[in-house]
């Protein structure tokens, strides 16, 4: 319990009793729950869409349950594939691109990768069928996540420990850390039945091209990259299964 709740308050702006702390080791473990916090994260979205989809059009909804999901969070995964896309984008060497990571400003292309992702996660739950968006948020979340997670476990952190947020999160993982990651990750997507494979293949092809150019540009993954995984995951999730809808 102590490691779920370091979880949310890790990732989320959720407040939790002064009791769980926020000791190194806890945010180890707390890696583990990163899908869970996804459940968390994607149902309230899917509340605040279904709620405001009895009185107002769309895409009304869908922009109202991104904007709580984004509240939610602080904006921590976006924040990282702004910060992603500038270094990559701007950043001729691995030492250029993982500075301009590490600057809280944001350049052109942080800023334009924001406006398409956004405008692509609104687009696609506002053109899905209403009961599918609700689904899909809630599933969408805790399986991007579990990408992330996927990433941590096979890849290498090249980010700074002395001055990374994230380096006692991604440091060290165990093979039953992911067990448990996909416990909360993956079962929600049963609820699309054949349409989650087709979904699932293309973000995992999605999330191996991205890691694929940060082990090229970088050498690896840094917690901003992570952020720019779910990002990625998540859309092209809901692009996958409008697809399949169609």
């Amino acid at each position: 319990m102590r490691l779920l709740l370091t979880a949310v308050q890790y990732f989320t702006r959720i407040r939790v009793p002064a009791w769980v702390g926020h000791a190194p080791e806890q945010l180890t473990g707390a890696v583990r729950y990163f899908p869970a916090i996804g459940l968390i994260v994607g149902a309230s979205g899917a509340a605040v869409m279904w709620l405001a989809a009895l009185v107002l059009p769309a895409p009304l909804p869908a922009i109202l349950s991104t904007v709580i999901t984004v509240l939610m969070t602080g904006a921590i995964h976006e924040d990282g594939l702004a910060d992603t896309c500038d270094g990559l984008g701007a950043g001729t060497t691995r030492e250029r691109a993982l500075e301009i990571m590490k600057d809280p400003r944001i350049g052109v292309f942080g800023a334009i990768a924001l406006m398409l992702m956004l405008s692509l996660k609104i687009a696609t739950l506002s053109l899905l069928p209403l009961w599918t968006a609700l689904r899909a948020l809630v599933a969408v979340h805790a399986f991007s996540r579990f990408c992330a997670v996927l990433v941590i476990f096979a890849g290498r952190y090249v980010g700074s420990a002395e001055r990374s947020r994230s380096a006692p999160v991604v440091e060290r993982m165990r093979i039953g850390d992911v067990f448990v990651a996909a416990l909360f990750g993956l079962p929600a997507l049963a609820l699309f039945g054949l349409r989650a494979i087709g979904a699932v293949i293309v973000v995992l092809a999605l999330v191996g091209l991205l890691t694929r150019w940060c082990v090229r540009r970088i050498g690896g993954y840094t917690g901003d990259t992570l952020g720019a995984t779910q990002q990625v995951a998540e859309v092209g999730c809901y692009v996958a299964l409008l697809a399949a809808s169609s």
